[in-house]
C-alpha cells in the first residue's frame, strides 16, 4: 500500500512541486542523483570508474509531450557521449535511454529518430545504449523500437521488467545471440491483470527469467540489490565466462556491494543525473521502506 501511494506521488504535479520545494530534500535526493548537470555527474563517474566500476548514465526526464522538450533531451545525450569521449569514459561505458523521454507519447517516429542519433552518435565513441523499460503501456511500443535500431545497431540492449505477467514471452524472443537484456523487477504501479504483485510472486519469475537469460546465447545484465538473487545468479552463471554476463546497481544503494563484486565480475552502476529527478526518486523512496526511513530520519536529524 505505502509503495503505491509512493509511486502515486510520483505521477503527481501538486505533490512534485511540493516536494522539490523543500530544501531538506536536495540532501537526500543526492544520495541517489549524480547533480543536476553532466559536470557533477562525470566527477561521480570518474570516482566509480578508479574504483573498478562500470556505468551507464541517465539524463533523467520522462512523459515528454512536447517535441522541443525531446529535442533538449536527444541534445543531452549527445553532449554526454562527447564528454565521455573527451574525459576517456567512453569504451566500455553506457547509456541508459527512457524513450517517453524523446516523445514515444507524440505521434509519428519522432522518439525513434531521436533514439537513431543517440545510438549512432554513442557508436561512434564506443559506447552503448540501454532502452529502459516503463509502465506497461509502453512495452510494445519499446521493444518495436528496439527491433529497428536493433537493425542498425546490433548492440542496443534493453530492459525487461520481471513482474509483468508477459515478460518472460518476451524473453524467449531477446536471448539469441548478442542480444543484451537488463532484468529488474520493476519499479511501476502496475494492476494485477498485468502484473504480479507480492514480493514472493516477482521474486519467482525473475528467477524463472533470470534462468531463460543464463541459458541463451545473449548478455544477461542482472540488475538487483537482493542478496538472494545475487547469490542465484552467480550459480547460474557459474559455468559462464565472467565477460558474458554483468550485475548492475542503482547509484546510491549498497555501494559496498558494489565493491565486492567488483572484484571478479562485471559490475555496473546505474548513474542518473538531471534536474528532473522527481520520479527517479519516488521509485526510489517506493522500492525499499529504508530507502524513505532514510528520507524522513533527514529532517528530524538536521
Amino acid at each position: 500500500m505505502l509503495s503505491a501511494l509512493l509511486l502515486a506521488a510520483g505521477r503527481s504535479g501538486r505533490m512534485r512541486d511540493l516536494v522539490t520545494s523543500i530544501p531538506l530534500t536536495r540532501g537526500v535526493v543526492d544520495r541517489f542523483v549524480a547533480g543536476d548537470d553532466l559536470d557533477a555527474a562525470l566527477g561521480t563517474v570518474r570516482r566509480l570508474s578508479e574504483g573498478g566500476l562500470r556505468v551507464t548514465l541517465d539524463h533523467l526526464g520522462e512523459d515528454t509531450r512536447e517535441p522541443a522538450q525531446a529535442l533538449v533531451t536527444r541534445d543531452a545525450y549527445l553532449r554526454m557521449f562527447a564528454a565521455f569521449a573527451e574525459h576517456g569514459f567512453a569504451g566500455g561505458a553506457d547509456a541508459s535511454v527512457k524513450l517517453s523521454a524523446l516523445g514515444q507519447a507524440l505521434p509519428g517516429e519522432l522518439a525513434l529518430d531521436h533514439a537513431r542519433e543517440i545510438c549512432a552518435a554513442a557508436g561512434r565513441v564506443g559506447m552503448t545504449v540501454t532502452l529502459d523499460m516503463e509502465d506497461h503501456t509502453t512495452v510494445d511500443s519499446t521493444l518495436e523500437t528496439l527491433g529497428k535500431l536493433r537493425s542498425d545497431f546490433p548492440w542496443v540492449g534493453v530492459a525487461v521488467q520481471a513482474m509483468l505477467r508477459r515478460s518472460e514471452g518476451d524473453l524467449r524472443e531477446l536471448v539469441d545471440e548478442g542480444s543484451r537484456v537488463r532484468l529488474v523487477k520493476g519499479a511501476y504501479a502496475e494492476p494485477s491483470s498485468v502484473a504480479f504483485q507480492g514480493r514472493g510472486e516477482v521474486d519467482r519469475a525473475y528467477v524463472r527469467a533470470l534462468r531463460l537469460l543464463m541459458r541463451g546465447d545473449g548478455y544477461p545484465m542482472v540488475g538487483s540489490h537482493d542478496p538472494r538473487i545475487i547469490d542465484i545468479a552467480l550459480a547460474l552463471a557459474a559455468e559462464r565466462s565472467p565477460a558474458s554476463y554483468e550485475f548492475q546497481m542503482l547509484y546510491g544503494i549498497r555501494a559496498a556491494e558494489q565493491r565486492r563484486l567488483a572484484q571478479g565480475h562485471q559490475m555496473r552502476v546505474y548513474v542518473p543525473y538531471g534536474a528532473d529527478w522527481y520520479g527517479y526518486f519516488m521509485r526510489r523512496l517506493a522500492e525499499r521502506p529504508a530507502n524513505l526511513v532514510f528520507f524522513l530520519r533527514s529532517f528530524v536529524s538536521r
